[in-house]
C-alpha cells in the first residue's frame, strides 16, 4: 500500500454553486475508495461580489429555484422547493468558510457543506450573518460566532483574496482546452468543482468542472497504480461511519455502488437507510426533499 499522502488534491468550490453541489456524491465516492491516500486542499472560488451580473441576464429567486428542481431531478442532491427573499451574493460565505478553514481543513469542509445546505435547502442567505451563524452552529466543534465575527478581519480576506486570484489562474490548463472554465468576471477561471490532483512527483492531472466518478478514478490510475481501491461498503451504517458530517442518500447511493460499471440505487439505498434509521443505528434530518444521515 502507498505512503498516505502521495497525491494532493485541490477541490476549487463555492457554496453558492449547483453544480459543485450536486458533485458531493461522486466526491463521496472517491474520498470513501481512496481515503487518506489523498491530501485535500479547499479552495474558494468566490463566484460573485453582488448580484449585478445575475439580475443582468434576467435570474429571479424564481429562476433560481426552478433550475435547482433541475438539478435534483438529474443528479439527486436533496434541493427545497422555496422562493428565497433576494438573490445573495457568495463573498461572505465564502470567507466564513475560509475562517474556519484556518483552524481546521476539517473545519473547511464542514462549513462549506453547512452553506451548501443553507443555500440549497432553506431560505436562508449567504450574504446574511445571522443565517451564517445558524448554519455554522450546526457544525460540531466550529464556535460559529468566531467565524462569523472573524469575516471582514484582514487576514481572513486577504486569503480569499489568495484564493480567488488562485482561482483564475486556469488560462491554458487542460480545464480551459476543454472549454470546462468561465470568464463570467474576465479571467479564466476554474468552475466548481474542478479538481486539481497533484502526485508527489510533480505529475498532474486536471479534472474540470462538474464530472462523474470515473474521471476522478481514471486521473488517479494514471497517476499512481500503486493506490489501494477499496471495495464498496457492506451497508449505509458502514459508510456513514466515515463521513462525520453525514451524507445524504444519493451520496450514500453513490459510495454504495457494488462496482464501477453499477449505476447508484437510491431507491434500494433510502430502504436500506430508514430501516437503520427505524433500528435507532443512524438519524435522518429532513434535509429539501431528502435527509441528512447521521450515526446516532
Amino acid at each position: 500500500m502507498p505512503e498516505q499522502g502521495v497525491v494532493s488534491a485541490t477541490l476549487f468550490s463555492d457554496p453558492g454553486c449547483p453544480w459543485a453541489y450536486s458533485g458531493r456524491p461522486a466526491l463521496a465516492r472517491v474520498k470513501w475508495r481512496f481515503g487518506s491516500q489523498i491530501d485535500w486542499r479547499l479552495v474558494l472560488i468566490g463566484l460573485s461580489e453582488n448580484t449585478d451580473r445575475y439580475s443582468a441576464r434576467g435570474f429571479t429567486p424564481a429562476t433560481q429555484s426552478a433550475g435547482w428542481a433541475r438539478f435534483q431531478r438529474r443528479f439527486g442532491m436533496p434541493f427545497a422547493l422555496l422562493v428565497k427573499p433576494r438573490l445573495a451574493p457568495t463573498t461572505r460565505a465564502c470567507r466564513a468558510i475560509i475562517a474556519a478553514r484556518e483552524i481546521d481543513p476539517g473545519m473547511g469542509d464542514s462549513a462549506l457543506l453547512a452553506l451548501q445546505l443553507l443555500q440549497f435547502t432553506t431560505a436562508g442567505l449567504l450574504d446574511d450573518d445571522d443565517d451564517l451563524r445558524a448554519a455554522l452552529g450546526r457544525v460540531a466543534g466550529l464556535d460559529a460566532d468566531a467565524v462569523v465575527g472573524s469575516i471582514d478581519d484582514p487576514e481572513v480576506i486577504s486569503l480569499y483574496e489568495q484564493d480567488k486570484a488562485f482561482a483564475r489562474e486556469a488560462e491554458g490548463t487542460p480545464i480551459h482546452v476543454q472549454d470546462r472554465h468561465s470568464t463570467s468576471d474576465g479571467p479564466v477561471r476554474y468552475t466548481a468543482p474542478s479538481v486539481v490532483f497533484e502526485h508527489r512527483d510533480g505529475r498532474r492531472v486536471d479534472v474540470g468542472g462538474f464530472q462523474p466518478f470515473e474521471s476522478y478514478d481514471n486521473a488517479l490510475a494514471n497517476l499512481d497504480t500503486s493506490l489501494e481501491r477499496r471495495a464498496a461498503p457492506s451497508d449505509p451504517l458502514e459508510a456513514l461511519q466515515e463521513f462525520r458530517d453525514g451524507l445524504t442518500t444519493a451520496e450514500v447511493a453513490a459510495v454504495m455502488r457494488p462496482s464501477d460499471l453499477a449505476e447508484e440505487d437510491r431507491p434500494d439505498a433510502a430502504r436500506q437507510l430508514l430501516a437503520l434509521a427505524a433500528s435507532g443505528a443512524i438519524v435522518g434530518e429532513p434535509t429539501g426533499a431528502d435527509a441528512m444521515w447521521r450515526v446516532r
